[in-house]
């Protein structure tokens, strides 16, 4: 195992409901507003926006489930915990807060550049 404090079935808990909540998620539909009948110009201009950031937000939570995913095979594999990118471990406090993160904070910098 990557990182020495981390409690395996803790992680796994974590990422099976937080996979429950995006499954959830990503089961609901768009709504889509159809023909407009009445409403102004400013009304539709806001209900193609809404659109527009609830698929943003879902291509967000695909990205998301993904990663939790990968989380997963890799607590079954042994290698939870260490970063993708440098294969260094992940601080057991990152992990924590996001267990689906795939990098250490160091890489994540990087590439966020």
């Amino acid at each position: 195992m990557g990182a020495g404090s981390i409690d395996p079935e803790r992680a796994r808990a974590s990422l099976l409901a937080e996979r429950e909540r995006l499954m959830a998620e990503l089961g609901e539909p768009i709504e889509n507003p159809g023909q407009m009948t009445y409403g102004s110009q400013a009304a539709a201009a806001s209900q193609v926006f809404e659109q527009q950031r609830d698929l943003a937000l879902r291509d967000r939570s695909r990205i998301d489930l993904s990663r939790v995913e990968a989380a997963l095979r890799a607590l079954d594999d042994g290698t939870y915990g260490t970063c993708t990118s440098c294969g260094k471990p992940i601080a057991p406090e990152r992990l924590e807060a996001i267990p689906w993160v795939p990098m250490c904070i160091d890489c994540a910098r990087k590439a966020g550049r």
